[in-house]
């Protein structure tokens, strides 16, 4: 087995948990790597304002939240990979991670590779992934300036998608197959303050259409059974997401979830590795939880270190 570098800590993913886990880690002088797949900050970086994190009374966005925990561990000797977990081999105490480019060798690991947007799984999706539809706003939104647009879904996630289009989209429409949304009260009042903003109430989408990009979707109401097409530029699809863990099946405890089982250790099944933040079981899904699961896991994992 061809492994780069052995390390005291692995850690998968690159997002609040696994930041903090590495903040932690480097400073109680472990030697650690943190693999993450894509931008080091996670999901969160698409959030254009978190207001809920301490210390910050006026808010700060995702990248710059993030951007200052990956300054702060890496000040303290993080190392840093950009390539993607794609699994784990257990050889006695010492476990191999396994990714698309190399092969690393460590006494703990430390798993918070978070979750993955849940797909519609509806004709046109696939298809037009890229040509109108998005999985998310801060990423894509200025490509709708002056254009209408779908966000779907009723949680935080949606209603904050929805916000960041409001400073370019000519027209919102959020879909929602409930006739009440789940997202926190404050977050509602600032999307139903915006006139630009209109909710479909007890509407599903059956198809997203068009020719080269995105023109319609195909949405029926589910009181009414009345089908008709929305013509939209874009959709956002944010219905939720999926733990990160396809590549740990048969490998640690999964739940029925599919979310990564821990006991109050924050330690799976298998002696040795940990996991932090959204693709444990159990998160709460805020930054602020998952920064405490990243600490938590990582003090943990030193004191398994040290037997």
């Amino acid at each position: 087995m061809n492994v780069k570098k052995s390390y005291d800590i692995v850690i998968i993913g690159g997002g609040p948990a696994g930041l903090s886990a590495g903040i932690y880690a480097a400073r109680a002088r472990l030697k650690t790597v943190l693999i993450e797949k894509m931008a080091v900050g996670g999901q969160i970086i698409n959030a254009w304002l978190v207001e809920n994190y301490p210390g910050y009374k006026d808010g700060v966005s995702g990248v710059d939240l993030t951007m200052a925990m990956h300054e702060q561990a890496t000040k303290f000797g993080l190392e840093t990979v950009s390539d993607e977990a794609t699994g784990i081999v257990i050889d006695g105490d010492k476990k191999i991670v396994k990714t698309a480019l190399e092969e690393y060798s460590a006494k703990a690991i430390i798993i918070a590779g978070g979750s993955e947007h849940q797909k519609l799984g509806i004709p046109g999706e696939k298809e037009f992934n890229g040509k109108g539809v998005s999985y998310c706003a801060t990423c894509d939104g200025a490509f709708f300036r002056n254009k209408a647009v779908a966000v779907l879904g009723g949680g935080n996630s949606a209603v904050t998608e929805a916000l960041e289009l409001t400073k370019f989209a000519s027209k919102i429409y959020l879909i929602h197959r409930r006739h009440e949304l789940r997202a926190t009260k404050i977050l509602q009042e600032k999307l139903l303050a915006d006139s630009r903003v209109q909710i479909l109430w007890d509407t599903v989408v059956g198809e997203i259409k068009g020719e080269k990009f995105v023109n319609k979707l195909k949405i029926k109401n589910t009181i009414t059974g009345q089908a008709s097409e929305l013509p939209v530029d874009g959709v956002f699809v944010s219905i939720g997401t999926l733990p990160a863990t396809g590549y740990l099946k048969g490998i640690i405890e999964l739940d029925a979830f599919g979310s990564v089982a821990v006991n109050n250790r924050l330690e799976t099944n298998v002696p040795g590795i940990f996991a932090a933040g959204d693709i444990r079981s159990g998160s709460i899904k805020q930054v602020i939880g998952a920064a405490g699961d990243g600490a938590m896991a990582a003090i943990n994992a030193g004191k398994y270190l040290g037997g």
